[in-house]
Order: structure tokens, then sequence, then C-alpha cells
């Protein structure tokens, strides 16, 4: 692995390293095993990103240092990108001055170029395609409540066509557990899309009584992602009955979680009662972008 650009490019043995070593790293964190695990030693990382960002940028740098590098931050006011040079002149650049990327923006072929052109290990704190890291956090918080993801049943409530529902999908196909996404037929993905997957573990559903009957983990995003805020008063009466709320979580039964990947909008995609009944989960994944992103700096750091 030379990158973390999407979960579509990595394999199930990948995915695992990730998260094995994540938990390690975790259970390790605060001790003398953990100052001496310095990969990042005498390096600097950048950080690159054009979309606002909390939990990413926060755990980015904290998991940086805790590793041994440094770190700078970059937003579009900091650089040329700011003023339409073109991603691969910036890479060239920053190939011949720090040691990796970080990089949260729109595009997923500025990643891609980036990577291409820098020659840097470069990771993708995420785009309008995917959101590999928070996947992987995900996946690390599914095996640390439910012992793992064989044979459960995720089902995404919302946008079943956005960026973090598409890492949900290339997660279910390479691992293998089942995925529902519950969303109006517009906001499901297109045939095409779909045909990728083989596995025959994803599933469309537009009723979210029937998606959630069974269901080992209730998942939500924003209805309302970066960038379109000028469609938020239509997409919020379209996904209104989509809503992870107190029946939906009792029609899932007794043994479902639920998560969510943050912010969260309380009334909106997820009741002010749900979320406060599943916090401990909920920002526990939160977390775990700092163990899962430090396995991927880690790994990255050995090629």
């Amino acid at each position: 692995m030379k990158n973390l650009l999407s979960l579509e490019q990595l394999t199930a043995g990948e995915m695992e390293e990730i998260l094995d070593l994540a938990a390690t790293l975790k259970k390790r964190r605060g001790t003398r095993a953990a100052a001496r695990h310095q990969p990042l030693r005498g390096q600097t990382w950048a950080m690159i990103f054009t979309k606002a960002s909390t939990r990413t940028r926060v755990s980015f740098e904290v998991g940086v240092r805790e590793l041994g590098g440094d770190v700078f931050f970059l937003s579009p006011a900091d650089s040329q990108l700011g003023r339409g040079e073109p991603i691969r002149d910036t890479a060239r650049v920053f190939g011949r001055l720090a040691h990796g990327a970080i990089i949260r923006t729109f595009a997923q072929r500025d990643v891609e170029e980036f990577a291409e052109f820098s020659g840097l290990p470069t990771i993708n704190a995420l785009t309008d395609e995917e959101h590999p890291c928070q996947v992987l956090a995900d996946l690390q918080t599914m095996r640390e409540k439910l012992g793992g993801w064989a044979g459960r049943k995720v089902v995404f409530m919302g946008d079943g066509d956005n960026n973090m529902a598409r890492s949900w999908m290339w997660a279910a196909e390479r691992l293998g557990f089942q995925l529902v996404l519950c969303a109006p037929k517009k906001y499901q993905p297109g045939a095409a899309y779909l045909a990728q997957f083989r596995s025959g573990g994803i599933a469309c559903e537009s009723d979210p009584a029937r998606a959630v009957a069974g269901a080992d983990v209730l998942y939500t995003d924003v209805f309302v992602s970066m960038g379109q805020e000028a469609e938020g008063a239509r997409r919020l009466k379209e996904l209104k009955a989509y809503q992870i709320n107190r029946e939906l979580v009792e029609r899932a039964g007794p043994q479902a979680i639920v998560m969510h990947c943050l912010p969260a909008y309380r009334g909106k995609e997820i009741t002010e009662e749900v979320l406060e009944a599943h916090a401990d989960t909920i920002f526990q994944e939160a977390e775990n972008r700092l163990h899962a992103q430090k396995a991927v700096m880690s790994l990255l750091a050995r090629v």
C-alpha cells in the first residue's frame, strides 16, 4: 500500500492489516511501547484542506505528532491552490519538501493527481467520492462493539449515493458483510455504479421498516453535505422519512447499535433522543479516527 486514496483500491487483507494495527496502537497509547513507535520521526507531513473539518484535522494532527512527525496545515487561503494553481504543480513542489500528504477536498481526481505528481504517500481525508478513513474507523468500532463484521447487517440511512455510502459499499464488497442502502430511489446509486459489486451483499431499499429488520448497525450521515447547501430545504424534505428515531431503532431490534460519522444535526438525520442513547458508540467511533489513521500512516511509512 503506497497511498490511501479510496477503499476501492484496498484488498480485504490490507483493510484487516490496518484494523489490526489500529487496535494495537489504541491499546498501547500512552505506554512506553507507544513512545518507541515513531515511524514518522524526522518527517514533516502536509495537510491540504479545501473543506472544513473538526475531527479529521484534529485526529490527523495529533496522530502525526504521536508517531514522531511534524505537520503543517494549508487552507485555500494559505496557498496558491486558492488562486488557481494546478494541483500537479503544487504536488511537484511538495514532493521535494514534505514526506507525506493528507488531503481533504472536493474532487477525487485532485487527490489521485497529487499522489501521482508528488510521489508522496498520500491519504484521502475526504472527497466527494469517498471517505475511506471514516469507514476504517467505523469498522474498528464494529469490531469493538460487535466482535467484527462477519455475518453482520449494516443499514445506511439517508443519501445512499454519497461519499460515505460509497466507502461503505467497498468495505462490504471486500469484507463480505451485508449492506443495505435505505434511501428514496433518486438517492440510490445508479445501475452502472452498482454493477461493479459482485459479492451479492449490497442491496438498495426504499422502505425503512423493511430495511432495518434484523440490522446490527444503523448508520447515518448528514442529509445536506458540504457544497449542497443550495439544495438543503429540498433534501431535508425528501429524506425526512429516513431519519433514525426511536421507532426505527426498535424495529431493528435490541441487538442494533447506532453509528454516525458526525457532525450530527439533531432533529434532521437523527433525533436527539437516539443520538444521546447511543453517544458512547458514536463518540468511540469518532475517537477511532485517530487510531485507524495512525495505523494507515504507520503502514505508509514502511514503503
